[in-house]
């Protein structure tokens, strides 16, 4: 889905500015803090170990004073004893005041040593003592600020259980439902929502509920997004938007507080509307051989459920949801009264994806040969978002060889790319394989040209692209939801028509009809198992087992048959596989001068239109009349 405009796309909503960036010097913080709290954790001791002087015993003491060694000492009330050698060196002593010795006064004053008396302090040593904390304070400080900085960008451990719903409140979504592209039945589904949040009075006077929930469902890049932000923009109300994955975190019970978040602040903002995008990531079915191992998930979802059938109808809350896989979701989810609507958004059809295109091209510089219309038509099952991406292909493209005008062969080398891949003009193939990719490729446009029910041929080339060596590209003439079973078997003829050519030139077939026979085979078996066009097997079918908007993603359903039955499906496959090969060999053997012109030209030319099969065939036409 894609946004139209008279003048171009409306712009985005103004985005709020980022937050500077940290300055330089903050880097250097961690490492000068710890630096300075190892110097003042060690500067005490450093300090009080800086001092010369030595501890003499008291015996060693007595000698030095007999000796006349001793010049002062300063003796305190505790016994301690500290004074100068006759060297000038310091020593330090402790009196034994236990044995009540007298000796030492004596010895003192008879060789004349000054005696000095001191009265230790009790009070405490301020400077050691802030030297001895400031590591601690330190330390603090840089946890305070590392918390005040992690509240600053992602809430801190406060804000751990807060929702992360991106909030447009001031600058409200610009789209409204005119910027939308096609999509008419869908618009009118939703758009009731608005009308309750406009004029809720006019749904309480009918004694009406306005719908409490709407979940759209469909294939990815479908513009579900969009979808709601033009409900918001319609309802000029606050949009909540948040991802169901974003509720979910590895400690039990941090989801369930995101969401009583998310609906407070939707409380707080009412009349609002919270989109829930991907919401299967948090609503899958609870129980189902998950026991015990989603408890997380499942307190979430359970948290949900409750919130969307307890607040206030009259609060104006709208929530709106989109998923892939709707089949997943828990049914407590879907019942009415939490989700009251279940809105498909499918592919676009054809005339939608012209309009969508429309959009798309508006700001481009588009050659006046380029048909919308054509485009659209070649393009069957793009998504929105498919779309947008081949138009923005194809001006990489323009920009490439330099130029600003957007051709045809801009736009088909984008849908090229898009459907087979990137082709590399580096991949050259030997000429025998050369021509064998010229026999295949002419094989499927033959076939497809001379089957009835067939759609037409677009174009033939045997350039390498991607993982194909060669391409045959054919283009509907009108969107079909439902196909006949000779519209399939010519289907099966021409996905086997390459292979046919290969056993009707070389009367061998190679490894190019791989992919061909998967598809034909995937085909034949949907046939047999889903479309009940199986004689053998009756009108009786079998589900795929895969998502219905996710193809390959299984969803547990197993079949329901015996190997009887697997028995029989494989030999219908198998017949109807031989059955569409044998009548496209039948077919190429009749126009065996067809299929050699045909492979020349395209060895001469490497990519021809479906105007030159046509040609190839009338002229082998005319030729066979002549004769």
């Amino acid at each position: 889905m894609s946004r139209t405009a008279k003048s171009g796309p409306p712009p985005d909503p103004v985005r709020k500015p980022e937050p500077p960036k940290p300055p330089g010097w903050r880097v250097w913080l961690l490492p000068i803090g710890l630096l300075l709290a190892m110097v003042l954790l060690f500067l005490p001791s450093i300090l009080s170990g800086s001092s010369t002087t030595a501890t003499v015993s008291y015996t060693d003491l007595l000698t030095k004073v007999d000796a006349g060694q001793v010049k002062t000492v300063e003796i305190d009330d505790k016994g301690t004893l500290t004074g100068t050698l006759a060297d000038g060196s310091n020593f330090s002593s402790q009196l034994p005041t236990a044995l009540g010795d007298t000796q030492l006064p004596q010895k003192l004053q008879a060789h004349n040593v000054q005696i000095t008396g001191k009265v230790s302090s009790s009070g405490t040593n301020w400077l050691l003592t802030i030297l001895m904390l400031a590591p601690v304070v330190l330390i603090i400080a840089f946890f305070a600020l590392a918390g005040r900085g992690s509240s600053s960008l992602a809430g801190g451990l406060a804000g751990f259980g807060r929702s992360k719903a991106k909030i447009i409140e001031a600058e409200r979504p610009t789209t409204r439902f005119a910027d939308v592209a096609g999509y008419e039945g869908v618009k009118q589904e939703v758009s009731e929502v608005v009308d309750f949040l406009r004029n809720p009075e006019r749904y309480a006077a009918a004694g009406a509920k306005g719908p409490r929930g709407v979940i759209m469902v469909g294939p990815p890049g479908t513009g579900k997004t969009l979808l709601a932000r033009a409900v918001a923009g319609e309802a000029s109300v606050p949009f909540l938007s948040m991802t169901g994955s974003a509720f979910v975190e590895m400690f039990v019970g941090v989801g369930a507080s995101r969401v009583r978040d998310l609906f407070t602040e939707a409380r707080d903002r009412a009349p609002s509307i919270i989109f829930i995008d991907e919401i299967d990531a948090v609503g899958s079915r609870r129980g189902a051989g998950n026991i015990g191992g989603h408890d997380e998930r499942e307190q979430t979802l359970n948290q949900l459920l409750s919130e969307m059938d307890g607040f206030d109808q009259g609060s104006g809350i709208v929530v709106l949801a989109a998923t892939n896989r709707p089949e997943t979701l828990d049914a407590a989810l879907l019942r009415p009264g939490r989700f009251d609507r279940q809105v498909t958004v499918p592919l676009p059809n054809q005339a939608e994806r012209a309009a969508i295109l429309a959009v798309h091209v508006a700001n481009k510089h588009l050659a006046p040969d380029v048909e919308l219309d054509r485009l659209a038509r070649g393009t069957p099952g793009f998504s929105g978002a498919d779309l947008a991406n081949l138009v923005n292909e194809a001006a990489i493209n323009a920009v490439r060889d330099e130029r600003t005008l957007i051709t045809v062969a801009d736009l088909s080398a984008a849908r090229d790319r898009l459907m087979l891949g990137r082709r590399d003009t580096s991949n050259a193939l030997l000429p025998e394989e050369r021509h064998s990719v010229a026999v295949h490729e002419s094989g499927h446009a033959l076939v497809a040209a001379l089957c009835e029910h067939a759609d037409p041929v677009e174009k033939v080339t045997i350039l390498p692209a991607g993982m194909a060596l060669g391409a045959t590209e054919q283009l509907p003439e009108a969107e079909r939801h439902l196909y006949s079973e000779a519209h399939l078997s010519d289907m099966l003829a021409v996905r086997l028509g390459g292979r046919a050519a290969e056993l009707v030139v070389f009367g061998e077939g190679s490894t190019g009809a791989a992919n061909d026979l998967s598809g034909a085979t995937e085909l034949a078996a949907k046939m047999v198992t889903e479309f009940g066009l199986s004689p053998a097997l009756g009108p009786i079918g079998y589900p795929a087992g895969e998502a219905a908007y996710l193809p390959g993603a299984p969803t547990g359903a197993l079949h329901r048959y015996s190997e009887e039955t697997q028995r029989i499906v494989d030999q219908e496959i198998a017949r109807l596989l031989r059955e569409a090969e044998n009548r496209a060999v039948s077919l190429l053997t009749d126009h065996r001068g067809a299929l050699d012109r045909l492979t020349t030209r395209l060895m001469e030319h490497e990519t021809v239109d479906g105007t030159v099969v046509l040609e190839t065939l009338r002229d082998e036409d005319a030729l066979t009349t002549a004769r």
